[in-house]
């Protein structure tokens, strides 16, 4: 489940740079998430690949679950600003020579499917916050 939070998070961080950040109050936000969670995901996976958590002395049940349970809420932001972003596409805005759309239509497809992967990473951080949960409280 993590690869798959890593793959579809770094989907989601291309496709929002590759649109231009036409809205940055919004889309920066979803930047840093998806940014943030994605080098944190791959901290967190090196951690357990390395074998470090058996010569850390901590709780790592509870350490997975409450990772999983911050990324999970930031990422369910990040969608909700990101969705919001992609639904200005129809808003104009005042330009010297005449109204313009806010999204240009290549910006509003790539925002589209940055809405749509934010949605499978937030859902897959969901699962992982089930699965951690379960581990945690058993």
């Amino acid at each position: 489940m993590e690869s798959a939070t890593q793959l579809f998070g770094g989907l989601v961080w291309i496709l929002v740079a590759s649109s231009n950040v036409p809205l940055p109050l919004l889309q920066g936000w979803v930047m840093f998430v998806s940014v943030t969670a994605f080098t944190l995901s791959l901290l967190f996976l090196g951690v357990f690949l390395s074998g470090m958590v058996t010569q850390i002395d901590a709780n790592w049940n509870f350490l997975d679950f409450a990772y999983h349970f911050t990324v999970f809420v930031f990422y369910f932001g990040a969608f909700v600003l990101e969705a919001a972003a992609t639904s200005l596409h129809g808003l104009h805005c005042n330009s010297t020579v005449a109204l313009q759309p806010l999204l240009s239509s290549n910006q509003y497809n790539i925002n589209v499917a940055a809405t749509i992967f934010a949605f499978v990473t937030t859902a897959c951080y969901g699962c992982s916050l089930g699965l951690a949960l379960r581990r945690w409280r058993p």
